[in-house]
């Protein structure tokens, strides 16, 4: 185990987020917000003092970072970030309880949106800027982030993209991990600034269309006021809508088009069953209020896209209290909440290519039990899947429903209902946000005990992280040397 490398590259991670820090400072000093800025400039010394010690006591004598490494980089950088990040609420007095803060913010890093606030609009505006741009530092990954301003080239750092990057395989675009976390981001940026213009044109207030970009872009779902997205125009709800779904789309297909290589895009598996389930879960929803609830059909439509979109998407934006929808409407949201968008996107959730690989792997013993000598292997977009992939998903599939029924157990100790409790563990595990029940999109969770948050809190992070990088760290036999 590398320990030098482990805390010399989360050093370099508390740095960039000393760096990210100013811009809500300048905010807060842009509203004349003067106890929120020193609570910024508090936290970017901490933060600066922190990066100092690490750049003292741990100069790595190698760069180099096996699979082990890049796992525990990950997990403590988003601990120790989520920590930092947690002060500037704390030392203002926006959150003065320092788990509601740190809940706060870890739903923000890991892009879920669920929220102990019960008043959004009380937050002061440096505040407000921190808490959803925290959704777009954590959308793409702090770490990529890291990788792609490095002037090093460690073809080893793909083991830290690939413990960041959500989904069951993550490969290089090009050759060198860091070209590839360049890319990443650039497509990032670009997409971000687009939809901010978007928003300008439908006459959303500048700072209102920048902290929308960032819980979109990073598929988080923080807004700025109580109803969340309902008291805009339909122009912004449709432009936000089809933003999420694209930001729920694996970023190889965007590079893939910008290369000229269309046809291989248009062609991935994954992208269209992503597409068709939003089609039939929007088109049940639409019909399923219009029969019961009376709804014209333009009204329908544009409510059932933009919710189908935010949960998908594990984005977690409301334009309405879904929790009043038909039972029906409910369900299909809630089966969407496990599903979550593509692999190599911004949000969370099981991922489409691991239902796309479960799917054909079920496909395949259904045949092997009609045809015992039957050989028949996996493929996707025309490539053979390795069985090893294939265990590896299974693998996780166990891992993940037993964590899922863990955190589920830790908070029914709550007097809640059943309803709330399983849609709060489920919603906080995939990075989603809003649950249902007591939960919903009109509430929040800061009726939960400490207890309770401090496991949600815990859930978030194991979901964005996808779980082994922190379990893995919490392990004694990971920190042994051999």
């Amino acid at each position: 185990m590398n320990l030098k490398m482990i805390f010399s590259t989360v050093g370099k991670v508390v740095l960039i987020e000393a760096v990210l820090l100013v811009l809500p400072l300048i905010t807060a000093l842009v509203y004349t917000e003067w106890l929120v800025a020193l609570s910024f400039g508090i936290t970017i010394a901490v933060a600066l003092a922190v990066f100092g010690l690490s750049k003292l006591f741990f100069s790595p004598e190698t760069p180099i970072i096996f699979s082990k490494e890049g796992l525990v980089i990950v997990a403590l950088a988003w601990l120790i970030m989520s920590v930092i990040g947690t002060l500037p609420f704390v030392i203002s007095g926006d959150i003065p309880n320092f788990i509601d803060a740190l809940f706060e913010t870890v739903s923000g890093f890991t892009t879920t949106g669920a929220s102990i606030l019960t008043n959004v609009e009380g937050l002061s505006h440096g505040c407000l800027f921190w808490r959803s741009f925290t959704h777009w530092i954590g959308g793409m990954g702090v770490l990529v982030f890291v990788m792609a301003v490095s002037s090093k080239n460690n073809d080893r750092s793909i083991h830290i993209l690939r413990a960041e990057m959500p989904g069951p395989t993550v490969d290089k675009l090009v050759p060198r991990a860091r070209d590839t976390a360049k890319i990443l981001y650039l497509i990032y940026i670009v997409l971000t600034v687009v939809l901010t213009v978007m928003l300008l044109f439908g006459g959303m207030p500048f700072f209102d269309s920048l902290i929308h970009a960032f819980g979109t872009a990073g598929t988080g779902g923080f807004g700025i006021k109580n109803n969340s997205l309902a008291s805009y125009n339909d122009y912004c709800q449709w432009v936000i809508a089809i933003f999420m779904l694209i930001f729920g789309i694996n970023f190889n297909l965007f590079y893939l088009v910008i290369v000229g290589k269309v046809t291989s895009a248009i062609k991935s598996e994954e992208l269209w069953l992503y597409l068709i389930i939003v089609i039939l879960s929007a088109g049940v929803i639409t019909v399923n209020l219009m029969v019961t609830i009376n709804e014209t059909f333009g009204t329908a439509l544009r409510l059932s896209v933009f919710q189908v979109a935010s949960i998908i998407s594990t984005t977690g934006f409301s334009t309405t209290d879904f929790n009043l929808w038909p039972t029906l409407s409910k369900a299909v949201l809630f089966v969407l909440m496990f599903i979550g968008g593509c692999a190599g996107s911004t949000a969370g959730g099981f991922k489409m290519s691991r239902v796309l690989l479960l799917g054909k792997n079920i496909h395949r013993e259904f045949k092997r039990v009609l045809h015992p000598r039957n050989t028949s292997v996996v493929k996707v977009d025309g490539k053979r899947v390795d069985e090893k992939t294939i265990s590896g998903l299974m693998s996780y599939l166990a891992v993940y429903v037993v964590c899922l029924f863990v955190i589920f157990l830790l908070i029914s100790f709550e007097p809640f209902d059943v309803e709330t409790n399983l849609t709060a563990a489920v919603t906080c595990f995939n990075n989603v946000g809003p649950g249902l029940s007591a939960v919903g999109p009109a509430s929040n969770f800061a009726g939960y005990s400490i207890f309770s948050k401090i496991v949600l809190t815990l859930a978030m992070l194991l979901g964005r992280l996808e779980i082994y990088p922190i379990l893995l760290t919490l392990l004694p036999t990971t920190w042994v040397k051999k």
